[in-house]
């Protein structure tokens, strides 16, 4: 079901657009701030945010380049105002569309039925997921269902790079030049250590990938379940 995250600290229009988005099928999470609606976005996966601009603790720009730091989801802000620098203000943030109210509800379902279409048909190459895991290379992170966790940038790199080309061998010279660079200055042992490190780190998390040894090779990941 398609999850869409409602943050307005007008409880009244939370209501209506929860009993209308939900009656068209949609699941609905409501916040009524930022820091609500980010404490959201850590747990639940949600499809696309609709957020007001004008809120305490966080406005609606804030919180929109927040999203876009760590979310690769469809943002659309709600703003009482009509004014051409508003709007500048939140395309700048990373908004993909703009909303004035008053609004019918129903405007609201047909911009988010665009705007899902258009998510669907360009995939996010700086996503990874594999089973139950998502390594994000905006944000840095690697999440297990509820569990984040922040690696060491060149660990997070050499994940990010196998599991975007699972069941792929790759050599040690081969992953030393692509993550480390053609100047690195130290040796193939170093390929090993890290991924050491990421099977120590991952081994008890999860069974969604495995990284493999070729003897006389290199380094293979293994997808267990996609």
């Amino acid at each position: 079901m398609t999850t869409i995250l409602i943050v307005d600290d007008d409880l009244n229009i939370l209501k209506l657009l929860d009993i209308h988005l939900s009656e068209i099928g949609y699941r609905v999470f409501q916040a009524k701030n930022g820091i609500e609606a980010l404490e959201i976005l850590n747990s639940a996966a949600c499809d696309l945010a609709v957020v007001d601009v004008m809120m305490p603790f966080m406005d609606g720009y804030a919180l929109t380049n927040e999203i876009r730091k760590k979310y690769a989801i469809p943002v659309i802000l709600l703003t009482a105002k009509n004014q051409i620098e508003d709007k500048e203000k939140g395309f700048q943030a990373g908004t993909d569309d703009y909303l004035v109210k008053p609004f019918e509800p129903k405007e609201l379902s047909f911009r988010i039925k665009a705007l899902l279409r258009r998510y669907d048909n360009q995939p996010d190459e700086s996503i990874v997921r594999i089973g139950n895991t998502t390594i994000n290379k905006k944000s840095y992170e690697v999440k297990i269902r509820e569990r984040t966790s922040l690696l060491p940038l060149k660990e997070f790199e050499l994940l990010f790079f196998l599991t975007s080309n699972p069941m792929q061998v790759f050599s040690r010279e081969h992953l030393i030049e692509h993550i480390w660079g053609l100047d690195f200055e130290g040796d193939e042992r170093t390929v090993d250590v890290h991924i050491k490190r990421l099977r120590e780190r991952f081994s008890k998390l999860t069974d969604d990938f495995q990284i493999k040894t070729i003897r006389g090779v290199g380094y293979l990941l293994e997808v267990k379940h996609r």
